[in-house]
């Protein structure tokens, strides 16, 4: 293998972006709850979440303020938060194809920027410099820590088999290398660490901890579990270029081995969120 360094590029989440709603557990409504409550919102100001994706989370909170914009790099993504939007009949919602890196981009001042499983993927001290200029003073940034493609790996009995997530691992590695992929690049150490030294020196103070959401049994079908596989950076469709059919065919080869009546249950994990003060 050549170079295994990384810096962000177009094709980090290539083709992921409809297997997004289909693989993905949706965010509990106990999340909305409680930030609304740590921050005592009531319906007014206005939301910035970056890097939102298919907007899991601008979609949920986006009743608690007057106008929510997501922004996301991936067109892809846009288009599946715009379809969803509608769905919804989101209509207080902006999304714009920018990276964090170009803020502010004149998009104006916010009560709340959230980051969902998505800080990692920037230049940090960079975005949150920036995004500190953008809040108000009594605003507040708030990041969701969550493994939405993923239960509790625990013993507990279930009415199904869980996922056989380990023999997944093994599959992806078995295509892709034993390095975790990401777009072009490789990330050897993982993903980056030192998160609040980073806040820090950017001028945030204060933060809190809240986690919600942990517990609840969800029954999972071979479709999805499949797509949560495709919504990983590190197992996008794209990485598998010409060997995706070959690849997609082995995984729920697996999968359907593994399941009963094509069915699996998962236990969700908590969600944690983190909250700053600029």
């Amino acid at each position: 293998m050549a170079d295994t360094t990384w810096e962000w590029d177009e094709s980090l989440y290539a083709g992921s972006a409809g297997h997004y709603s289909v693989g993905r557990l949706p965010y509990p409504p106990s999340l909305a709850d409680a930030i609304a409550t740590a921050l005592d919102l009531d319906g007014t100001g206005r939301l910035l979440d970056v890097g939102c994706g298919p907007g899991s989370l601008t979609l949920l909170l986006a009743p608690l303020f007057e106008v929510a914009v997501g922004i996301d790099a991936d067109q892809d993504m846009l288009v599946e938060a715009r379809r969803r939007a509608a769905e919804f009949g989101a209509a207080n919602v902006e999304w714009r194809h920018l990276r964090a890196e170009a803020l502010p981009a004149d998009l104006g001042t916010f009560r709340v920027a959230t980051f969902a499983q998505s800080f990692h993927w920037m230049d940090r001290p960079l975005v949150a410099r920036r995004v500190r200029d953008m809040l108000a003073p009594d605003g507040a940034w708030v990041q969701v820590h969550a493994n939405t493609h993923q239960g509790v790996a625990d013993d507990a009995p279930l009415p199904y088999p869980r996922p056989p997530w380990r023999q997944i691992d093994d599959l992806v590695a078995s295509y892709l290398g034993p390095v975790r992929r990401a777009g072009q690049g490789w990330l050897p150490a993982g993903l980056p660490t030192g998160e609040e030294v980073v806040m820090r020196d950017a001028g945030f103070t204060g933060h809190t901890r809240v986690e919600v959401g942990g517990g609840m049994v969800e029954e999972r079908s071979v479709d999805e579990i499949a797509s949560a596989v495709f919504s990983l950076s590190s197992s996008a469709p794209h990485l598998f270029a010409d060997r995706l059919p070959a690849f997609e065919a082995d995984l729920r080869g697996l999968l359907s081995a593994a399941a009963r009546d094509g069915r699996f249950t998962e236990r969700r994990r908590e969600v944690a969120v983190v909250i700053w003060r600029p």
